[in-house]
């Protein structure tokens, strides 16, 4: 699969940093925070394990195959291995936690 599944943030309370960390944990992951400044970018490249992103705070768009995605606090990205992909920090820049499947 390469494709970009993006999991909106549904909840009331406003996304916590060490709460999304225990449940990508719970999960199997192996977690950790990065920060990007305000327009970062990141050239098309893939990954050799499923990767999943979480952000915290700021926004962060994700291209791949044509499609993009634009996440903000609290958006998950499930983004397969393999799957060829760019992004791009909001102005704000994006602070957000990477899963990687172990």
């Amino acid at each position: 699969m390469t494709d970009l599944a993006l999991i909106p943030w549904a909840e009331t309370a406003p996304p916590v940093e060490a709460t999304l960390r225990a449940r990508l944990e719970r999960e199997g992951f192996s977690v950790f925070a990065w920060t990007d400044a305000p327009g970062a970018r990141y050239a098309p490249h893939a990954h050799d394990r499923d990767e999943s992103i979480w952000v915290v705070a700021g926004e962060i768009a994700f291209t791949a195959a044509g499609r993009t995605v634009r996440l903000g606090p609290g958006d998950r990205l499930l983004l397969p291995a393999g799957t060829v992909h760019a992004a791009e920090a909001g102005p704000a820049g994006a602070t957000y936690l990477v899963g990687e499947a172990r």
